[in-house]
């Protein structure tokens, strides 16, 4: 296990491979380590980074530290201590968000952004998972009993319930969906199509946003594609990691693997 003293508290996170640097965020049900899969694909090019928010898996919790705001800080610190100048951002629900929020503070240090599963709005977001419910619950319903998700479902119980309506207080304060109607830095948005936790934009208003924005719906998939489709999902993390610095993911759509998947 690896950690870094940042704040003067513990931030676990785990690294892979070698090459230009990939940062992978989980969200607000498990840890870094359902990440795995996908850090593997990276690390063949890219050196993967995923780490554990505050409040989740084995950073360290500490209530005053939960709001968007402070987990973007932690962000902005892991990349310091890294020495990371820029950096590619997957992002997961809460991850997506945090991603967002980085590159609004700081659009040179990101070379793109990829959201999987994010709510632009806090409407998007299922009342169940804004209730006051244990993280184990919300496994249990994010995940079923499917093998697939033990890597998630094995790290909830570590998180501090709190932490999860916390996030979600920045995002009723937040304006994303404006943010990315200028969005300059190339954004990929996935969302898997029987996701139940949160709404899958509407594709023609994704679509109205600028050239560097793009989506694309997994058909079949649930809340944790990189897990319950992670064939799938690699493919296409790969394909964007491998556009040229700049290029708009739409291009994705050329490639027959995305034609049919493209909503």
């Amino acid at each position: 296990m690896s950690a870094v003293l940042l704040d003067d508290r513990i931030v676990h996170y785990e690294v892979l491979g070698r090459g230009r640097p990939v940062i992978f965020l989980h969200g607000w049900v498990g840890s870094w380590r359902y990440w795995i899969p996908a850090m593997q694909t990276a690390a063949m090019s890219f050196r993967a980074y995923a780490l554990d928010q505050w409040g989740f898996g084995d950073t360290a919790h500490e209530p005053a530290r939960y709001t968007l705001d402070q987990q973007t800080v932690l962000l902005e610190h892991f990349m310091q201590e890294m020495g990371i100048a820029k950096v590619a951002l997957i992002g997961h629900g809460l991850g997506g968000l945090i991603a967002l929020q980085f590159l609004q503070r700081f659009p040179a240090l990101v070379d793109r952004v990829m959201t999987v599963n994010v709510p632009f709005d806090i409407r998007a977001v299922h009342s169940r998972l804004r209730s006051a419910t244990t993280p184990a619950d919300l496994a249990d319903w994010l995940l079923g009993r499917n093998e697939f998700g033990e890597s998630a479902r094995v790290d909830a119980i570590k998180t501090d319930p709190q932490a999860i309506p916390m996030s979600l207080n920045g995002l009723a304060e937040a304006s994303f969906l404006s943010a990315m109607d200028v969005m300059l830095t190339p954004c990929l948005i996935v969302h898997g199509e029987d996701d139940p936790a949160i709404q899958t934009p509407d594709y023609e208003r994704v679509m109205a946003m600028p050239e560097r924005v793009h989506q694309v719906v997994l058909e079949g998939s649930g809340h944790f594609p990189m897990l319950d489709q992670s064939a799938r999902f690699n493919r296409l993390m790969a394909d964007f990691l491998a556009l040229e610095s700049g290029d708009s993911p739409r291009q994705l759509q050329l490639k027959e693997e995305w034609k049919r998947r493209v909503r």
